[in-house]
């Protein structure tokens, strides 16, 4: 239990259904969707594209997707990758004659083809309850009639204000400056889009109309998108692998997403004796500091396009992690990694939904960058994504740049099946952080006996890019004796991702959600 005396969020506990999301009123839209007889995959989405609205600069219709599913009438565990494919006519052999040595952010070449609506939609299909058109109200309504703008959201948009260009500046920045908490955002040019898939379905999107303005809007600016890559564009069943740490499963997302490095990660911890350690002291953020750049650099060699993939079995064989912990100095830093693709932080909202049928769902929906490639389509404004910039120009690498393959992700959803039962699907949110972001929530839960909202409130650590960014969380005192180690300490600008969960206790039925302080949202039950 925490100590009231001390600020702090507690558990929402509930009966016949939860939600935790970043923002509140997506954690709304969702209890109402169950309250209306809806399920939990509807309640997902619902909360999702109102994310969009809500966090424009995160997430939105013109992203990707990553779900896991656990349907316990059908007594089975689904995974849904709803990442789209790069253009078919992309050559990195093109981009390097050009002088490209990496993917440019901000050009539509790192424009993949946007996966959610489609991932969207093939759930509801297969898994929802109401009909798309009761799903899409919330979103549409906010949509036309705006949000205000809450107070993270306006930091994340103030940082990423720069990366809008053209179109986009006109459209999401509110007379002509990014938006500060309380300003009213709105955008009912996607209004008219959500209108049209309710009541036409992936093909509104993906054809016609939308589409046309879409590969015009990318074609104008440089890209080599066309009609034939949109209407062809689907998301993809796939089975989730799930691994143990000691008496606790996990489940995670096969590539193109980077579960499978959480995997080894989790792998090369289970070698150490965290428990002996001081859960927020410098030895255990040293040594997860250490775990994390050894499975990051393994995620980097080999982690691509399902097709692409090398070496799946490595990653994941147990030997591979034993000998991966053996290199650890628990006194020494490291080297830093090299990253195979660029490595700056990135935006997501992850959202949880568990209804009285006890159906979970674990989601996890992004446009990469702040406000993603900073382009927007002309007429309808959507603002795509860059997960093309997960992409790298080194040529034969199996997540090299190409013509219909899907990038390296660092979005992934997670679940986690405990000793006694409890299921808890859990996201982390925060770009490359996610995969060790998996690992710490785990290992707090696991090592260090706390309870979901404590193990996501705990202060976070991550090496990147030759840096060890430390929340303040820690005290002068670790950050003295982890510099000591040979790390490279900074405080970041911004706090280290953002975290939601859902535990289903199996001794006692209810329902515990947590939400992370460092967004804007919270968990809500009924």
């Amino acid at each position: 239990m925490r100590d009231f005396h001390l600020p702090g969020r507690s558990a929402v506990f509930a009966e016949n259904g939860l939600c935790a999301t970043s923002h509140p009123l997506a954690a709304k839209t969702a209890i109402s969707l169950l309250e209306q007889g809806g399920n939990a995959v509807d309640a997902a989405i619902g909360a999702a594209v109102l994310l969009g609205i809500c966090e424009p600069q995160m997430t939105g219709i013109g992203g990707d997707c990553f779900a896991l599913i656990h349907d316990p009438a059908r007594n089975e565990m689904v995974g849904l990758n709803g990442s789209g494919r790069a253009p078919k006519t992309l050559d990195p052999s093109d981009l390097r004659d050009q002088g490209w040595t990496t993917m440019k952010a901000g050009h539509p070449a790192a424009v993949t083809i946007p996966g959610a609506v489609d991932g969207f939609c093939r759930l509801h299909g297969d898994f929802g309850r109401l009909d798309m058109a009761e799903v899409l109200t919330p979103a549409i309504r906010y949509a036309e009639e705006g949000v205000p703008v809450s107070p993270r959201t306006s930091f994340d948009w103030h940082l990423g204000a720069n990366n809008l260009i053209g179109r986009a500046r006109n459209l999401y920045l509110i007379n002509g400056a990014p938006a500060d908490p309380g300003d009213r955002f709105s955008a009912p040019f996607q209004a008219e889009v959500l209108r049209r898939v309710a009541s036409d379905g992936r093909k509104a999107f993906y054809e016609g109309e939308i589409a046309a303005d879409m590969v015009a809007s990318l074609r104008s600016l440089g890209g080599m998108h066309t009609l034939d890559d949109f209407a062809e564009t689907s998301s993809t069943y796939i089975t989730p692998l799930q691994t143990k740490y000691k008496d606790w499963q996990l489940f995670e997302l096969p590539p193109n997403g980077q579960g499978a490095a959480a995997m080894l990660m989790t792998g090369i911890l289970s070698h150490f004796d965290l428990p002996s350690l001081e859960p927020f002291g410098a030895n255990r953020a040293h040594i997860e500091t250490e775990a994390a750049k050894l499975a990051y650099d393994a995620r980097n060699r080999f982690v691509a396009d399902p097709n692409h993939v090398s070496r799946l079995d490595h990653l994941l064989d147990p030997r591979t992690a034993e000998r991966l912990a053996a290199l650890i100095d628990p006194n020494r830093a490291l080297p830093t990694p090299t990253p195979l693709a660029e490595d700056v932080h990135k935006d997501t909202v992850y959202l949880t939904v568990v209804d009285r049928d006890r159906m979970a769902v674990s989601l996890i929906y992004s446009v990469f960058h702040k406000f993603g490639s900073g382009l927007a389509s002309d007429k309808f404004g959507i603002l795509f994504h860059n997960r093309g910039s997960g992409f790298n120009l080194i040529p034969g690498h199996p997540n090299e740049a190409g013509g219909g393959k899907r990038p390296m992700h660092t979005i992934i959803p997670g679940m986690i099946r405990e000793p006694d039962g409890s299921l808890m699907p859990f996201g982390v949110m925060g770009g490359h952080y996610q995969a060790n972001g998996h690992a710490r929530f785990l290992t707090n839960l696991a090592d260090y006996n706390l309870f979901p909202q404590a193990a996501i409130d705990a202060p976070r650590s991550f090496a990147d890019a030759g840096e060890l960014r430390l929340e303040r969380g820690y005290g002068p005192n670790v950050s003295a004796a982890l510099a000591e180690m040979g790390h490279k300490i900074v405080t970041p600008p911004e706090p280290i991702g953002g975290a939601q969960a859902i535990r289903i206790d199996a001794t006692k039925g209810h329902l515990q959600g947590a939400s992370d302080h460092r967004k804007d949202g919270c968990a809500l039950g009924y």
